[in-house]
């Protein structure tokens, strides 16, 4: 049966956690549902700087002051990490938000160890640090005030324009070769992104961000992801001319990728919203994944491969020749590193919890994740 679509939200269900061995099953929203509200939880995580040893992406280390996103993009790949929390890929990854509260404090706690050694830190790795609730808890601005005081690289990819709040920082930084944003665009087809990607910000508000952050001096690209088979690979030309219009200087781009749960939920998205074109789509997605939804080897997964991948990537090439994007990103140093005052002599570093309030879109603070209060550590936690 064609699941219906949930108002504000990108996934039309909440599939059972891969893990679980129980499953509640809520009955089906109706098109007058207002969908599941946002909820907060505290992340008791005891780290801050997770490690990455995928030679498939160009750095080590990354900062994620949040898991769980409520932009809501229903091809999201880090969707199964939340089933390491107890929740579901689903709904739940965009409605249920663990913060990390003392992100800062533990950011400062590690860079100002003698056992640092400064190198470039990703923010963020996994979901979006200009999500929704960054507007009022600010837990990514502080994170970026201790990078500033110490002169650590980093590296940020958002959607969200709100990353302009932060040009003084990153104007800054950028004065030292330590800041680079990358501005991610999947489409200029607003139709199309408010069913694709909920809760992010227009296209316009996105290549807004590129020309403010250009502006300021900041170095900026544009990341075209994903490109998805049969519904967006054609925009890649003109997404690459408008992000070059607005000032980037490089660019880049990924192939869907559809890991674990994410390709039902894809799946289910496709038969709510685009059912003509369905079949097309996953065909497609199919002819560069090896005849499956998903293909997780290192060196294919992040670009495809075959017959019809290989068109997507001349086509990227020839368009950021054209558009002068196809040079690599300034470099980011680490010359002008110096070590942070740790916690104690800076003073209290952070949001307060007295921010937890409501949450945009309904719903509030509600203590604890179950799984988060363990300071449970997972891949891109």
């Amino acid at each position: 049966m064609k699941s219906l679509p949930v108002r504000g939200r990108g996934a039309v269900g909440n599939p059972a956690n891969r893990f679980d061995g129980i499953d509640v099953e809520r009955e089906a929203w109706t098109v007058e549902d207002p969908g599941p509200e946002t909820r907060l939880l505290r992340d008791r995580s005891r780290s801050i700087i997770a490690r990455n040893q995928s030679p498939d992406v160009g750095f080590a280390a990354s900062i994620n002051p949040y898991r769980g996103c409520e932009h809501g993009c229903v091809y999201c790949y880090a969707r199964p990490t939340h089933e390491y929390l107890g929740f579901s890929a689903g709904l739940d990854f965009e409605s249920r938000i663990l913060v990390k509260e003392d992100a800062p404090r533990l950011l400062r706690e590690a860079l100002s160890s003698p056992r640092w050694e400064p190198q470039v830190l990703a923010m963020s790795g996994v979901t979006d640090p200009y999500q929704p609730a960054e507007r009022r808890l600010g837990i990514t601005r502080a994170c970026l005030e201790v990078l500033a005081e110490a002169r650590n690289p980093v590296s940020i990819i958002t959607k969200s324009r709100l990353v302009t709040r932060d040009v003084d920082l990153l104007g800054e930084m950028s004065a030292h070769d330590a800041a680079r944003v990358t501005v991610s665009v999947t489409s200029l087809d607003e139709s199309l992104r408010r069913v694709l990607e909920p809760r992010a910000p227009t296209p316009e508000r996105r290549l807004e961000a590129i020309r403010a952050l250009a502006d300021a001096g900041v170095s900026v690209g544009v990341l075209v992801a994903p490109v998805i088979p049969g519904l967006t690979e054609h925009e890649l030309p003109a997404i690459l001319e408008a992000a070059a219009e607005a000032g980037a200087t490089h660019a880049g781009w990924v192939m869907l990728r559809l890991p674990h749960g994410v390709s039902g939920l894809f799946e289910d998205w496709l038969e709510t919203h685009f059912p003509w074109r369905k079949d097309k789509v996953l065909g497609r997605i199919r002819d560069v994944r090896g005849g499956e939804l998903n293909d997780p080897r290192f060196g294919s997964r992040m670009r495809g491969a075959g017959p019809l991948a290989d068109p997507m990537a001349d086509l990227f090439r020839v368009a950021a020749r054209r558009f002068g994007l196809d040079g690599v990103a300034r470099p980011l140093s680490t010359a002008s590193f110096r070590r942070p005052a740790p916690p104690a002599e800076a003073g209290s570093t952070g949001p307060q919890l007295s921010l937890f309030g409501p949450a945009e879109g309904g719903g509030g603070f509600e203590g604890d994740s179950p799984r988060a209060r363990t300071g449970l550590r997972r891949p891109g936690g």
